[in-house]
């Protein structure tokens, strides 16, 4: 009887000793991780490399309340080439004639239905524009703001931003028809569109404006899309074939295992490969490998 248990006590020793040295070397991969990562985030997390991206659009102004006005706008357009994205941001841009917080504000529906009557970017048409529009002058007359919305529906409590993105989203969208404008994130869909805005809106750095302020920026999720997803199964944060929510997560908590504090920082940098003519994935593999 005591030898059995010495056999287990010893055979629970090596087991204990292997698992402490699994732990140690998935440390050992993530410190070595992520400082690739950092040193890809320094070499390309900069205000050259946001063309083409539509950031570039709410970058260019400066106050609050045009920010968050233009970066909903264009982050739910941002579907498809990225050419023909901007394109129609900057047909926005120029009938909200550089002022799109006082154009919203002041605008009648009847003029906004005129003036966009002729817009047409993929499956948004005029009429999905006129009640995106009235949606946020709803939300900004009520609230104060965008930001005030998203807060009312966060609480500093939550594992992610979706409580506040879902309150946000249902009071945009409520009673309207936005035809493929506005995904659903109380639903399956990645809403990698609406998480872009996020990132934008909270993150703040050399690249992103992040004009909200007091939210907690561990709680972004990744914004996924194509390239994204391509480099979360690549670098082994997930294997499901799905672009969904639930990979989405998956992605979001391999880099928050990386940079628990801001794990979304990453997602700029590495989406210049493939999002820029001159950088692709096999760059981008070989650097990270």
């Amino acid at each position: 009887m005591t030898m059995i248990v010495s056999v287990v006590l010893v055979l629970f020793l090596l087991f204990l000793s292997d698992m402490n040295v699994g732990t140690q070397k998935s440390r050992t991969l993530q410190v070595g991780l992520r400082s690739r990562l950092d040193h890809i985030y320094t070499r390309f997390n900069s205000p050259c490399f946001v063309e083409p991206d539509p950031l570039q659009f709410v970058r260019d102004f400066k106050g609050k309340a045009d920010q968050e006005i233009i970066g909903v706008i264009a982050a739910l357009l941002a579907y498809g080439r990225v050419s023909q994205i901007n394109k129609s941001v900057d047909t926005v841009v120029g009938i909200m004639s550089q002022r799109p917080y006082d154009y919203i504000l002041t605008t009648r529906d009847q003029q906004i239905a005129r003036d966009f009557s002729s817009f047409s970017y993929r499956f948004t048409k005029p009429e999905h524009m006129l009640e995106l529009i009235r949606g946020i002058r709803r939300v900004v007359r009520t609230f104060g703001s965008l930001e005030q919305c998203f807060l009312k529906g966060y609480h500093p409590g939550d594992d992610s931003t979706i409580p506040g993105l879902i309150y946000l989203m249902d009071h945009i969208t409520r009673d309207c028809s936005y035809g493929h404008l506005c995904a659903d994130p109380s639903k399956k869909s990645a809403c990698k569109r609406h998480h872009l805005f996020l990132r934008w809106m909270i993150r703040k750095d050399e690249v992103d404006p992040g004009p909200w302020q007091g939210i907690d920026r561990s709680k972004l999720l990744i914004p996924l899309d194509t390239h994204m997803f391509a480099i979360g199964t690549l670098l082994g944060f997930t294997r499901r074939k799905s672009a969904d929510i639930t990979t989405a997560l998956e992605i979001t908590r391999g880099f928050r295992a990386i940079n628990a504090e801001d794990p979304v920082k990453y997602d700029f940098s590495l989406t210049r490969f493939g999002i820029r003519n001159q950088m692709n994935l096999t760059q981008l593999k070989e650097a990270l490998i």
